[in-house]
């Protein structure tokens, strides 16, 4: 199984604070009896809306305050060029996080458009330039290498991808990356969120114990449920 534990007071403290605010704006969904189907493909009995926080200014500067001294002291003060938002969730905290971090910013295309230049970068790209890329979330994360990919076939280097969000619970995720020589960073993931929701009532028992039986397993509770299960 595939999580990072929070290696410092510092991380415990993000996580907890950005699972919070996201159950606070309502952004989390509990619903183990009929479970959502992800864009990846999995059944889940939990969904996390992390595009609601553009609706909140004041919590989503906390976030993006907390991303940039994540990352900062993850990868380093002076580790990027530019920061490049994936379409079309990812395009609004790359321009919060590249105002943040005082760099350039692109956002990047799912795939070339029909017209014109046919380009999926837009913004000012060239040869070399260190770019972060940063989205949403990330379930098991092999989105972010089409993202990637694109960022490299048009000339930059992309080593580091950034998600407010991270499942935390589907397998290799994070090493499937490594492989394609990608580190990625986050904020907080279900274990979190859990956790503060039963802390603060946020949802009834029944729907926490049904989530915490799909972290228990979550192949084979989306397996069972009508999704991936490989």
């Amino acid at each position: 199984m595939s999580t990072i534990p929070a290696s410092s007071a510092h991380c415990s403290y993000a996580a907890k604070t950005v699972a919070r605010i996201l159950l606070d704006i309502g952004a989390v969904n509990f619903r183990p009896e009929d479970p959502y189907i992800l864009t990846s493909g999995w059944a889940s009995p939990t969904y996390i809306d992390c595009r609601k926080l553009i609706s909140f200014p004041r919590a989503r500067r906390k976030v993006i305050e907390l991303a940039a001294r994540q990352i900062s002291d993850a990868a380093g003060y002076e580790a990027f060029d530019a920061v490049a938002g994936g379409e079309t969730a990812g395009i609004p905290y790359s321009a919060w996080l590249a105002d943040a971090l005082d760099l350039p910013m692109q956002y990047v295309r799912k795939k070339p458009k029909g017209f014109g230049r046919k380009a999926r970068i837009e913004g000012d790209i060239h040869e070399g330039q260190r770019v972060l890329l940063v989205e949403d979330l990330a379930t098991d994360g092999a989105s972010k290498v089409n993202f990637v990919n694109a960022i490299r076939e048009a000339g930059g280097e992309c080593k580091h991808a950034f998600v407010v969000f991270f499942y935390g619970v589907f397998p290799n995720a994070l090493e499937n990356l490594k492989k394609d020589d990608i580190e990625m960073h986050y904020l907080c993931t279900w274990h979190d969120v859990l956790d503060v929701a039963q802390q603060g009532g946020y949802f009834s028992d029944a729907a926490v114990n049904g989530v915490r039986d799909f972290l228990a397993d979550p192949i084979g509770w989306s397996k069972a449920h009508g999704g991936k299960h490989d």
